[in-house]
């Protein structure tokens, strides 16, 4: 069988593409006013991390140009959602920590999409969903690996 006729691949990421779309449009109605997807990404990473990163360090965390990142940190500076400030060993490079405004809007974001994400979950079965991770788990790694 060719590549080009696997059916099994192309039903995969079929799926995998449109519960990304889905999940990504219900989320973005649902985060608190003026508020995106991309900066509650930013401001989550930032907030598990519990460290300082470089504009660089968080583009390649999320598969992005460091263009795309800045416009993100830019807003999100903008906002008081996160302090920016040099790095002491390269004056030339910048540190980004989450702010407590901006751990309060993480907060916020959270309360509003969680029941979105738990509703989903319950309605499958968390035995279901378990048993799925692993898979997309791998598939993620692998491609993450073809970069």
């Amino acid at each position: 069988m060719s590549h080009a006729d696997d059916p099994l691949s192309v039903a995969l990421f079929s799926e995998v593409f449109m519960v990304d779309q889905l999940a990504r449009a219900r989320l973005s109605k649902a985060l608190p006013k003026g508020m995106e997807l991309s900066h509650f990404s930013v401001l989550n990473h930032l907030a598990r991390g519990n460290e300082e990163k470089s504009p660089a360090q968080l583009a390649r965390a999320f598969h992005l140009t460091r263009g795309a990142m800045t416009n993100t940190l830019n807003r999100l500076e903008w906002a008081g959602h996160i302090h920016v400030r040099p790095d002491w060993d390269d004056a030339r490079r910048k540190m980004i920590s989450i702010s407590p405004a901006g751990r309060r809007a993480r907060d916020a974001a959270i309360s509003a999409i969680a029941p979105i994400l738990s509703e989903a979950v319950s309605e499958i079965g968390a035995e279901r969903v378990r048993s799925t991770l692993p898979v997309l788990r791998e598939m993620r790694i692998k491609l993450e690996g073809e970069d």
